[in-house]
């Protein structure tokens, strides 16, 4: 039994795949994230590893917010 290209798992992307599973551009992905990974290099193949793009994007998250909307007091103070 052959295992068809559908069925077998990615650990590396294209380029264009990383810039399309973070939902951006290829350029904004180049010019943004690109230079933060480590990237396999073969001639003029360039692929973006699965688990260094899930690193990027899990160091690249921002907490949340510290203050509610509508009075502009801490959370901490309710």
């Amino acid at each position: 039994m052959s295992a068809s290209p559908a069925n077998v798992p990615r650990v590396a992307l294209s380029r264009q795949e990383a810039a399309l599973s973070l939902g951006m551009s290829l350029d904004s992905f180049e010019r943004h994230v690109q230079p933060e990974l480590r990237l396999i290099r073969r001639g003029k193949l360039r692929l973006v590893p699965v688990a260094e793009l899930e690193r990027w994007a899990n160091e690249s998250a921002t907490g949340v917010l510290k203050y509610r909307y509508r009075d502009s007091k801490p959370a901490s103070e309710e």
